[in-house]
This record gives structure tokens, C-alpha cells and sequence, in this order.
């Protein structure tokens, strides 16, 4: 039986049950029933003579033994029966399911597998069908990302080499080509940073230095890098910055934490918009809040903006690669804190509070 197959296993299995069973009852029947009846006979209850309850005593035990037999085989070839049936629909539903599984294995993610009617193959079932669809959502954010990276470096490869063309044909200074050079390779290096630190938050794997300082400092120092290009926007930027903001991080990372939350903000307001920064203390904690009045956020979709290469609809449709929320989230619960996002709605902005306990 080490080997064998399930359907053989379940067949043998009924069996067993199903002939011990049986063979209980024939022994039971075929030693109780004549004793018990040689008790009673032997009480008197019938007012008969030996010979004549010896004579009934073998007829009864003729007919109980023809009885049992009869009995006996019918039992084993109604169970057979019934296991062959039983057997054949619990093994069907285990085919569908190692089929759906194949399926899925295969890479078809839109494959559905009916639910049986056993309840815990129903459970594996639902099991499978929710990991069809977790593995179609994340297929459609991995070729997305595939097509946004592509994107993000089609278009500083494209400048280097429009430029050094121009460079060719006399159209740029040295100084030129060389700021234009570096300004892009900057933004491919910023490229590759976000997707090796998105890697490393999958895997726990954030790297910190963190130091006791002031993140008033680090709210105003990226408030003011990105004034300008709020500017250029038409989007206004106000920040209210407690003093003395007291907390242990790492510097470096919590820049790029609060400068992903400055970006996202930016996306999605439109010119006219506002973005309103906050640092303030609270008990235990430090709150850095970054509220815009922007496109808002659905029920549904603030369940998902943290996931690795989620991105809600965007009216301009336009750049971005869909990891910057999951860095930040996981650098601030790689400090001991947290990342939040809240919206009143589709239409009427959104705010990300980021959370990090103060010193």
C-alpha cells in the first residue's frame, strides 16, 4: 500500500470498514442468537421438550448461518458499490483541483476551479482561486512595472544621446553634454536605487543606520527641495513643522521615505491643488502628515496603495513605477513605525502619516 494510488487506498479503506463491519455482526449473530435462544428455551418459555428445542436449536442455527451469509455478501457488494461511487466523485473533485493547479503552475492565472461539494475540498478550492487572482494581480503590476521601467529609461538614454549627437554637431558645450550626462545618469542610479530597495523591503532586508536627531530638519530640508517643482506644477505647498521633533532614524532613509510621500502627493494633485505638510509630536510618537486634494482614494484602493507596483488611475497618466509607498511603508516599520493612508473619498484628497516612535 506504500505506493498505491488514492483511489486504491480509499477503495480498500471503505472495504476494510465496510467487511469488519459485516463480520462483527455475522459472529455476534451467530453465537448470541442460538444461545440466547437455548436460554430461553431452556427456561421454559415455549414448555417444550430437549429433544424437541435441540431439533429447533439446529434448524435456528441452520437459518441464522444461511442468514448471515446471505446477509454478509449482500453488505460487501452494496459497500463495494457504494465505495466505487464515494471513491470516484472525491477523486474527481481532487483531479479538477490538481488540474486547476497544473493550470496555475502553467501560468494560466484566469483559471477558476468549481467548488466541490465536500467542504474542505470547497476550502482548497476557494484557496485556489484566491491564488489565481492574487498571481493575475500581480502578472498585470509586474508587466506593468516592465513597461514603466522601460519608460523611465527609454527617456534619460534617449537625452544622452540626443545630446551627445548635439554635442557632435557643435550644438552643446562640453559643460553642457557633461551636466546633461550627469543629471541623467543621476535619475537612472535613482531608478535602480528604488528597485533594489523595494527587493529589500520583500525581504526584510532594509539596511539602517539610524541616529538620534531632529526631524524637523529633514522636513524642511525636503519641503524645500521640492518647492520648485511644486512651483512648475501650479501646486501650493505649505508645510507647519513643530520644533524639535526628537526621534532615532536613519537619515538617508528617511529622506527618500518623505520625499516617495512629496512625490506621490505631487502625481496626483492637480494644478490649483494644495499639499499641506505637517510634523508635529504625539505621546510616544513623532507624525509627519503629507495631505493633498487630489483625486482621493476609493474604499477599495487604500487597502492596496502600499503593494509593490500598485498604482491608482492617474488622470495624465504618466511615469512612476508603482514601488514608491511600499519603500516608505517599509522603512518606517523598519524604524518601529508605520506608514497610514486615509481619504474622504474619490475627489477630495488624501493623507499618508508616517509614524516613528519619538526619543
Amino acid at each position: 500500500m506504500k505506493h498505491a494510488s488514492m483511489r486504491t487506498r480509499l477503495l480498500v479503506s471503505f472495504a476494510m470498514v465496510a467487511g469488519t463491519g459485516a463480520i462483527a455482526f455475522f459472529v455476534a449473530a451467530r453465537f448470541l442468537v442460538p444461545r440466547l435462544f437455548d436460554q430461553r428455551m431452556g427456561n421454559g418459555g415455549m414448555g417444550m421438550g430437549g429433544s424437541g428445542s435441540g431439533a429447533q436449536h439446529d434448524v435456528l442455527v441452520s437459518a441464522v448461518n444461511t442468514s448471515m451469509l446471505i446477509a454478509l455478501a449482500a453488505t460487501l457488494v452494496i459497500s463495494t458499490v457504494i465505495a466505487v461511487a464515494m471513491s470516484r466523485r472525491t477523486l474527481r473533485s481532487v483531479e479538477e483541483l490538481r488540474i486547476g493547479a497544473s493550470q496555475l503552475a502553467a501560468g494560466h492565472y484566469d483559471t477558476t476551479v468549481a467548488r466541490p461539494a465536500e467542504a474542505e475540498l470547497a476550502d482548497l478550492a476557494d484557496d485556489l482561486n484566491h491564488l489565481a487572482d492574487t498571481l493575475a494581480r500581480t502578472e498585470q503590476r509586474r508587466a506593468a512595472l516592465i513597461g514603466d521601467v522601460a519608460h523611465e529609461m527609454r527617456t534619460p538614454l534617449t537625452t544622452i544621446s540626443g545630446t551627445l549627437e548635439g554635442f557632435d554637431d557643435g550644438l552643446f558645450t562640453q559643460a553642457e553634454l557633461t551636466g546633461t550626462v550627469r543629471t541623467e545618469i543621476d535619475r537612472l542610479r535613482h531608478l535602480a536605487a528604488d528597485l533594489a530597495a523595494a527587493s529589500g523591503a520583500d525581504e526584510g532586508q532594509l539596511h539602517l543606520d539610524p541616529l538620534p536627531g531632529d526631524l524637523t530638519e529633514v522636513v524642511d530640508s525636503v519641503v524645500s527641495r521640492f518647492r520648485s517643482q511644486f512651483d512648475r506644477a501650479g501646486v501650493q505647498l505649505h508645510s507647519q513643522v513643530q520644533t524639535e521633533l526628537v526621534a532615532t532614524f536613519d537619515r538617508d532613509r528617511m529622506v527618500q521615505a518623505l520625499s516617495n510621500l512629496m512625490t506621490n502627493a505631487l502625481a496626483y494633485t492637480p494644478e490649483g491643488g494644495v499639499v499641506e505638510v505637517a510634523a508635529v509630536r504625539s505621546s510616544h510618537t513623532v507624525l509627519v502628515r503629507v495631505t493633498d486634494s487630489g483625486r482621493g482614494l476609493r474604499a477599495d484602493e487604500i487597502g492596496h496603495v502600499f503593494e509593490r507596483f500598485y498604482r491608482a488611475d492617474r488622470d495624465d497618466h504618466s511615469g512612476g513605477t508603482g514601488i514608491g509607498l511600499t519603500i516608505s511603508r517599509a522603512i518606517a516599520r523598519a524604524h518601529g513605525g508605520d506608514l497610514t493612508a486615509t481619504s474622504p473619498g474619490p475627489g477630495l484628497g488624501a493623507t499618508f502619516e508616517l509614524i516613528l516612535p519619538s526619543t
